[in-house]
């Protein structure tokens, strides 16, 4: 949609949210409400709770511009409601948002299309977890609930105590588990915007677990921009989160996650409503790009469309 176009349109800035990243989504939101202001479009911010169907007729909703974080908002459900109502939004769309929220349907299209990801086991609630931890023998290993974002419940465990208190841990956020193979290294993230790849970042948070806190506390974590990688190395991983993006579907802005192990990496999630607060990995690397946050905005906002 063209920028002329949008300054003609209602632009509903949906954030907020009923998902365990509700704080960050409010900041993202807001921040996304101010950069669009600021260049003169009108806009509304819109809470997206149970009642946003009524919320986006009240206030008139033309385009929506998705700034939600986890369930409720990046799974799909939004962009389905979205899609009836024939609201253009942001974004990836159904089934792009639904696969990559899924950390198991994630790794299995990475699987099949052959991109590197750590090996893996699954957990249900209600199956034999005795089962599963016999298959379990090589520590350290990361358990994360399926479908959870910002490392919400995540552990890693060093043995099968600590795999036992995490797979509890994980429990509490979701019924669907992913117990995956710890890499040991560099902790990368290519952010991809239009299907092309932005600059890389190394992150080094603090505490050595890139965490809830780290990623949203000031001075946890320090970022090498560009990531000192060698060009070869740099250039692949590129190359692996533009295809790991395309066989999922996802459209318009993206994060893809990685752990760089001497010259081999492993592709460990991708992202597709990245954050957009002032410590967010997106705007960092939009910047390293020569743009800067209103630029980065705008171009979402311009791939706002149905159908996707």
């Amino acid at each position: 949609m063209h920028r002329d176009e949008l300054k003609s349109k209602q632009i509903g800035v949906l954030m907020g949210g009923l998902s365990g990243e509700r704080e960050v989504s409010l900041r993202t939101g807001q921040a996304v409400l101010n950069a669009l202001q600021q260049k003169g479009y009108r806009c509304t911010a819109i809470d997206a709770g149970r009642d946003l169907a009524m919320q986006l007729r009240q206030t008139g909703t033309e385009v929506a511009f998705i700034a939600l974080h986890g369930r409720f908002g990046e799974d799909g459900t939004v962009q389905g409601l979205l899609e009836l109502m024939g609201i253009p939004y942001t974004g990836s769309g159904v089934l792009a948002s639904s696969l990559a929220m899924d950390k198991i349907a994630t790794k299995k299209m990475l699987l099949y299309h052959e991109l590197p990801t750590p090996g893996f086991e699954t957990f249900r609630r209600g199956e034999d977890m005795e089962a599963l931890l016999v298959r379990c023998r090589h520590f350290p290993l990361v358990v994360k609930p399926a479908r959870e974002g910002s490392t919400l419940g995540i552990t890693i465990a060093g043995n099968e105590d600590e795999l036992r208190r995490g797979l509890a841990e994980a429990l509490r956020f979701d019924d669907q588990l992913l117990v995956e193979e710890y890499i040991a290294g560099r902790e990368l993230t290519v952010a991809v915007l239009d299907g092309t790849a932005l600059p890389i970042i190394q992150i080094e948070a603090e505490g050595g677990f890139y965490d809830f806190g780290a990623k949203y506390t000031s001075g946890q974590t320090r970022y090498l921009l560009p990531a000192p990688l060698e060009p070869v190395l740099y250039h692949r991983m590129q190359e692996a989160a533009v295809a790991a993006c395309a066989v999922l579907g996802c459209s318009g802005a993206a994060r893809v996650d990685f752990r760089a192990k001497e010259r081999e990496f492993y592709c460990l999630e991708v992202n597709t409503i990245p954050g957009m607060t002032e410590t967010s990995l997106l705007p960092k690397a939009a910047q390293a790009a020569g743009m800067d946050f209103g630029e980065l905005v705008m171009r979402i906002l311009e791939g706002a469309a149905l159908g996707k």
